[in-house]
């Protein structure tokens, strides 16, 4: 995954600092290991999974460091990315917004048209969007001052093919990639990419546990490859808008599902 490219504007994956929210449990301990076997040093923010994240942190001493943070609160996320700047004696440089609140795949235990509240649509959206807010934010200084930054976001393909309709969520990760979008209009002048990761169903993660077999059957049979993209899988796409491969990408939405939704 690395390049010897000399570009002032592009680091390898090895040399940066890595900053991925939720990154305890689920998917966010798959991005955090991902990026780890890749040599970057990380940064693993959790909310309540601290053990998890704590056990991570320790197998790898000298390149990995745990810190609770709440990103909806905007003074924790900046305290956190002073902590890690001074453990490392390096900012941030690379972020995965990957930080989902109090959300599980569970069709059955959905708000529904009819009882759906906008506390619900209101609990997604601090999570989501100001969370990817705060955190973009925190560590935009350490970004401009390398003249390099990759910010990738964690989408999800439900606003293209909503077949269980999560409204709060789906919301939530919609109005995430139009900021995506935007932040790399912003952004691309400072060096900084900014783009999106959309999965599906993924097998498995805390999220998706109470999920039924039944459903990843179905899913798989309905995707070109016949089987439900793993967070393994996901994470190689962050790895790939980390790298040097991906320097001129940016404001994009990767669908990783298995083809089960095309563009």
């Amino acid at each position: 995954m690395q390049s010897t490219t000399s570009s002032p504007n592009v680091l390898s994956i090895r040399d940066q600092v890595v900053l991925v929210t939720g990154g305890g449990r689920g998917l966010g301990a798959r991005l955090v290991q991902s990026f780890l076997n890749e040599g970057s040093r990380v940064v693993i923010n959790y909310l309540e999974s601290a053990d998890a994240a704590r056990e991570t942190a320790a197998t790898f001493p000298e390149r990995a460091v745990a810190i609770r943070a709440d990103v909806r609160d905007a003074q924790q996320v900046s305290a956190m990315v002073k902590e890690a700047g001074a453990h490392f004696g390096s900012p941030i440089t690379t972020i995965i917004n990957n930080a989902l609140t109090d959300f599980s795949f569970n069709g059955e235990a959905r708000p529904h048209a009819d009882t759906l509240r906008w506390e619900d649509l209101d609990q997604q959206f601090a999570g989501t969007v100001r969370g990817a807010l705060n955190t973009v934010q925190a560590v935009l200084p350490g970004m401009q001052a390398a003249d390099f930054g990759r910010v990738i976001n964690v989408g999800t393909n439900l606003f293209q093919h909503p077949v269980v309709p999560y409204h709060d969520y789906t919301a939530a990760k919609a109005a995430l990639l139009s900021l995506t979008r935007t932040l790399s209009h912003d952004l691309g002048p400072e060096g900084i990419t900014v783009n999106m990761i959309s999965g599906g169903l993924l097998r498995t993660t805390d999220a998706s546990s109470a999920t039924p077999e039944a459903v990843f059957d179905v899913i798989a049979a309905g995707t070109p490859l016949r089987r439900v993209t793993t967070p393994e899988e996901f994470a190689d796409a962050a790895l790939f808008f980390a790298s040097p491969w991906s320097r001129s990408v940016t404001g994009q939405n990767l669908i990783v599902d298995g083809g089960l939704v095309k563009g």
